[in-house]
Order: structure tokens, then sequence, then C-alpha cells
């Protein structure tokens, strides 16, 4: 092992004094109520906090695909116990031409009653 101040790092680290703050970008399982080209309709354990960007990962049947969206609204939808249920209305954002595609196959598969 090598001593401890030995630096293996490509760039110095410079030390923050005062406070830089971050967050982590996690995949949560949250399920999907509704689904339309322009957003969905989710329900999660936890609550989004409205006009926050995240990215979602959704499961269109074959496909998987990342989709940027913007919380339009969350609120509590179910209290049960200890478990807390919240509804998050969800605006799909800056769609790439592949990944709309996709969302709009999987969307009319549903509608005309055929799962892609």
């Amino acid at each position: 092992m090598s001593p401890p101040d030995v630096e293996k790092r490509d760039a110095e680290r410079i030390q923050i004094l005062g406070e830089l703050r971050g967050e982590v970008m996690i995949f949560q399982p949250v399920a999907i109520k509704e689904i339309s080209i322009g957003g969905a309709d989710i329900e999660s354990g936890f609550a989004l906090q409205p006009n926050s960007l995240h990215d979602f990962r959704l499961s269109l049947g074959e496909r998987s695909v990342v989709v940027k969206g913007r919380v339009v609204r969350c609120a509590i939808s179910d209290v049960d116990q200890e478990i807390v249920l919240y509804r998050s209305s969800v605006e799909f954002v800056e769609l790439s031409d592949r990944v709309r595609s996709a969302i709009t196959e999987f969307v009319d598969g549903l509608r005309t009653g055929r799962m892609p």
C-alpha cells in the first residue's frame, strides 16, 4: 500500500473553507400511473420538489429510455400507517427524436390495446 500522503489523483483537490452544496442523483423506483408524449403522472414513496428537473428511466415494453422531466406538481395521494405515497405530475422536456419516437410508439400501443 502507498503511504497516505502520496497523491494519486490527476488533478489537485482544493479544500473548501466555506460551504459548497451539492446533490446526488439516485434512481429510485416509481410507479407510472399515466403517460403521454408530453409527460406522466407518477406515484412514489418520496416527494418531488415542484419545478425541479430529474432524469427518469422508463421501461416501455421491451425498450428502456431516460427522459428529463420537470415536476409540475406533487401532493400526498395516500397515507397508510407509516407509509406516505406522493403523486407527481411530470412534464417531459428536451426529448430527443429517438426518445420521442419510443414514447409515441408505446403510447399508441396502449391506446390501440396492443402493447409494443
